[in-house]
């Protein structure tokens, strides 16, 4: 049997059973226990006894004793007593059996003698794989000999195959203190990483999913049926899951068009002949009624006694009772039919003939009144060109999607489309587009392409191609930055269609949006908006909203959804609403309405439920995402953010928006490592999208999380990341309230770095943009970096004034996360400036407050500013300030012998920046020379709390100061006498 890579998905299950000293893993069959077993015994030191029986050895005495006795070494045998040794060497075939029962104990101890030998000379390590196949006679040595081998540094590691949900049996060829491991199914998240890393990354989405479905983690399964789907259908992919069950069901190169195989029938890809003769062996000495009532149940969507009764079948209990006994169904108390694995179910219906599969599906066609389910059999029945057929899918097709259930109507469409006949193409092309516009709604958007591009190449109705476009457009998903000539030619094709090109004019539009041409997007919104149907004029009126917010022009985006929500018949007015009711709660955040734009979404998410398609719950969630990360519900905007990669992680599709989400989370709830990873990550996937608008959002959340360390290296990352916001900022005209927030951010990244001149044009460009509808958010973050540069220009009093101005407007507003930033910022200018009952008030505060609301990386940083005042308060420090984190870098590369361009260099930042910190370095020193400076950062202690006299060797009189560097890496300077001789 094969195996998967190593260690897929159980990293955890291996680092608990290293410290254990037996183990016994166990599961089903191609679960992955011999994987881990060679993972666990690859490095192992000392001797490794091993055997691995079979299922055709268990009946040969004391096979599994010369396998496990192979690499014993002929010394220890030779070192036991005569009778003991003779046992032993009968066992192994060396000499003649054991005659009676004082031989079997001579052969038991024989065993443990040559185990105490082999432990006298380094560990040694036992590994029993399938230990269920392990012959009697060697599994009762084994039994006698782990009970008696305590303390002797011997380790067992054993492996049983156990059926689904069973506890294993043979835990008596283990030590007592043995600890059980369960090897548990992979998720379906690394079954798709088993298989992109076994065959590439090309096997289609839907193939992944009904691979995860029928696999139901096991990675042996899933490796086989990836393989065969590779093999049938190569990296284009295979029909969706659900496709047809028959063959000659029209033409063509899209996997639409192209039938599928005929064993696939419901289940999406085929049982590969090994895994069904695996799976099967015993299964095919049934009897016919037997075999035939577990392909019915197999085929029914919900198998039981009565739908199998419906279908014919006078005495299915009775049918079914044979398979019960060999583990491969059960008949459940209330009758319903239920396989032992999913993929056994499966195998069952592609081990039965074509002819049998069809009469079955027959048989559930007359006997199932709902009519989704009863449309699926009739097709895999009817597998062949049928409009009769075509016509009840779509209606069933159609009834799916009105029930919110697009994936259903998908796969129904598809269907469909392979039943209608050739001479039909019309018909054929429209269902094409109804498979396409189903997919987009579930998600499936590698399908739903194809489906659409197949109408694109083939129709000659330009109004057939406009719709195709439409999905195209609908189906690239933030990634419209190359969807310029899609437009351009749908318009050609709507020529005198007002409709169609005010749909098009609205993908104009989102199109300017996402890649920051406002005034393009104002205009093609503007336009869609007076030409459109209601649905058009709608969306058009939302966008131009979103369009005037990004412009800085609130109260025209107020008009603007007012008129949309008139439009649509406001906020009850059902899915046309949905998006107006988020973008109402969005435009209600950014203008610091936080408790009112919570309660818009959380009402919009449970309305939407499971009604609405992928995108409008992604964009739901998204956010929600912010709005709980204002609100300062860190822990919730974790789970939330998580909930938005879950239909990404479905669907096979990378998505800006989830993982901005993801890192927007981390940065409150998370750690700034992880807020990093995923905000680059965000930063990459929209940029590949081409989509500016995310992409600011992306890069001001990495230079958030490289902010939360306050370091200079982590300041240098922010700037560069912040920078580019503002540059795309200013190429799109954009003045949002984020905007101005991300300068604030930019500002005080400078500070950090000492470029305090630079921060202050930033703070001026920002303030040019305030107006009397500038929310106090903003206000309040503009106060924080100005308060920080104040501070870092040497004026603490004044720029500690500007800080509490901030916490004073941020303690009227409902943004915790926001106050807690400010708190911090200004206990630490406090504590610098030896104000440490102050600093101490301001940052308790800060630390409780973070605590309480789950935002775990702003409570680190409080703490650690805690500890400084607690380190500077047992230091006994006097007099002057402390250096900031970038004036102690440069004084110590300085002190260090490096010039101030090397400096620059190393800091990422300019040389005018180190003059001027070096400047107040030496003010604060108390030295008037570089080579001052190398000799107080020569003569200092780099230990806590302990402080040299440093002085300049030739030039400085006055009094000079003791240098402290803490723990944390502060600097700190007090006055101290003159004690140069």
């Amino acid at each position: 049997m094969g195996s998967p890579p190593p260690l897929t998905g159980r990293r955890e299950l291996l680092d608990l059973a290293r410290t254990a000293p037996g183990v016994l893993l166990h599961g089903p069959g191609g679960i992955g226990r011999s994987t881990l077993l060679a993972a666990l015994t690859a490095d192992a030191p000392g001797t490794v006894l091993r055997c691995a029986p079979a299922e055709e050895d268990a009946p040969l005495p004391y096979a599994g004793l010369v396998d496990l006795f192979a690499r014993v070494p002929g010394h220890c045998l030779e070192s036991l007593a005569p009778g003991p040794r003779t046992a032993l060497e009968a066992a192994l075939l060396r000499g003649a059996a054991p005659a009676d029962d004082r031989d079997r104990l001579a052969l038991r101890v024989a065993v443990l003698d040559t185990l105490r030998a082999l432990a006298s000379t380094g560990p040694v390590l036992l590994v029993v794989d399938d230990v269920q196949w392990l012959d009697e006679p060697t599994a009762d040595l084994l039994a006698f000999a782990v009970r008696r081998l305590d303390g002797l540094g011997i380790r067992v590691l054993a492996a049983e195959r156990v059926p689904e949900g069973e506890q294993p049996t043979h835990l008596r060829c283990c030590p007592p203190d043995t600890l059980e491991l369960p090897v548990p199914p992979l998720t379906n998240e690394e079954v798709a990483h088993l298989l992109r890393t076994d065959l590439g990354p090309g096997l289609p989405s839907a193939t992944v999913r009904a691979v995860q479905e029928l696999a139901a983690g096991n990675p042996w399964y899933a490796r086989e049926l990836g393989r065969s789907a590779h093999k049938a259908h190569g990296l284009p992919g295979s029909a969706g899951a659900g496709a047809g069950a028959g063959a000659g069901a029209g033409t063509g190169s899209h996997s639409y068009i192209t039938p599928a195989t005929p064993t696939t029938g419901p289940y999406g890809t085929d049982v590969p002949p090994r895994l069904r003769a695996h799976l099967l062996r015993r299964v095919r000495l049934l009897p016919d009624p037997a075999r035939f009532a577990l392909l019915v149940a197999s085929a029914a969507a919900r198998p039981g006694l009565t739908v199998l009764r419906a279908a014919g079948l006078s005495d299915p209990a009775d049918d079914l009772a044979a398979a019960e006994r060999l583990g491969v169904a059960a008949v459940d108390a209330d009758g319903a039919v239920r396989f032992r694995h999913p993929l056994l179910r499966a195998a069952v219906y592609a081990d039965a003939p074509g002819s049998d599969r069809r009469r079955a599906h027959a048989l559930l066609a007359e006997a199932v009144t709902e009519p989704v389910e009863r449309a699926r059999h009739l097709a895999h029945a009817r597998p062949y060109e049928d409009e009769a057929t075509a016509r009840t899918l779509m209606a069933a097709a159609d009834t799916a999607r009105r029930e919110g259930a697009p994936d259903t109507g998908f796969e129904l469409a598809a269907l469909a489309v392979r039943r209608t006949p050739g001479d039909r193409p019309a018909d054929r092309a429209d269902r094409l587009l109804a498979a396409a516009e189903y997919g987009c709604d579930a998600g499936r958007i590698e399908e739903a392409g194809e489906a659409a591009g197949a109408v694109l190449t083939e129709s000659d109705s330009a109004h057939r191609r406009v719709r195709a476009r439409l999905i195209l457009l609908r189906n690239a998903g933030q990634a419209l930055e190359g969807a310029g000539d899609l437009i351009e030619e749908g318009l050609q094709d709507a020529l005198g269609d007002p409709e169609s090109e005010a749909r098009l004019h609205h993908w104009a539009a989102v199109r300017g949006l996402l890649c920051g041409e406002l005034e393009e997007a104002d205009r093609h919104a503007r336009q869609a908006a007076e030409a459109g149907d209601t649905e058009t004029r709608v969306a058009a009126l939302a966008t131009l909203a979103r369009v005037r917010s990004l412009a800085g022009e609130p109260l025209a985006a107020d008009a603007a959804l007012e008129a949309a929500l008139a439009l649509s018949g406001g906020t009850e007015g059902g899915p046309e609403s949905w998006r107006l009711i988020r973008m109402r709660a969005i435009l209600a955040l950014d203008s610091d309405r936080v408790p009112e734009a919570h309660e818009q979404l959380t009402r919009l998410l449970a309305a939407v439920g499971e009604l609405a398609g992928v995108e409008d719950v992604l964009a739901t969630l998204v956010a929600l995402t912010r709005v709980q990360v204002r609100a300062g519900h860190c822990r919730e905007a974790l789970l939330t953010a998580d909930r938005c990669a879950r239909p990404l992680a479905e669907a096979g599709v990378p998505a800006a928006p989830a993982l901005y989400a993801a890192a927007l989370a981390a940065t409150v709830g998370g750690t700034a490592e992880g807020a990093r990873h995923l905000a680059g990550q965000a930063v990459r996937a929209s940029e590949a999208d081409g989509d500016r608008l995310f992409l600011l959002r992306a890069l001001a959340v990495l230079g958030q999380a490289e902010l939360l360390g306050g370091d200079p290296r982590g300041a240098a990352a922010a700037v560069e990341a912040l920078q580019r916001v503002r540059e795309l900022g200013a190429a799109m005209s954009a003045a949002d309230p984020p905007l101005l927030h991300w300068y604030a951010d930019l500002a005080e990244a400078l500070v950090v770095l000492g470029e305090t001149d630079e921060a202050g044009a930033v703070v001026r460009e920002a303030r040019a943009r305030v107006s009397a509808a500038t929310p106090g958010s903003v206000l309040a973050a503009l106060e924080r970096a100005e308060g920080l540069r104040e501070a870092g220009l040497g004026r603490a009093k004044e720029g500690a004034a500007r800080l509490r101005a901030a916490v004073e407007r941020l303690r009227r507003l409902p943004l915790p996360v926001e106050l807690v930033r400010t708190l911090i910022a200004l206990g630490a200018v406090e504590r610098r400036s030896r104000r440490r009952s102050s600093a101490r008030g301001v940052l308790v505060e800060a630390l409780e407050t973070a605590t309480r609301i789950g935002a775990a990386p702003l409570a680190c940083r409080a703490r650690e500013e805690l500890a400084r005042v607690d380190t500077g308060e047992r230091a006994g420090e006097t007099g002057g300030p402390e250096l900031t984190p970038t004036e102690a870098r440069i004084a110590a590369l300085v002190g260090g012998g490096a010039t101030n361009r090397e400096v620059a260099a190393e800091l990422f930042i300019s040389v005018k920046t180190v003059e001027g910190a070096l400047s107040r370095v030496y003010r604060k020193i108390g030295v008037r020379s570089r080579t001052a400076l190398a000799h107080a950062m020569a003569v200092t202690v780099l230990a806590t709390g302990a402080a040299v006299n440093v002085g300049d060797d030739d030039q400085v009189q006055p009094p000079v100061q003791a240098m402290t560097i803490s723990q944390q890496g502060r600097v700190r300077f007090s006055r101290t006498p003159d004690t140069r001789r």
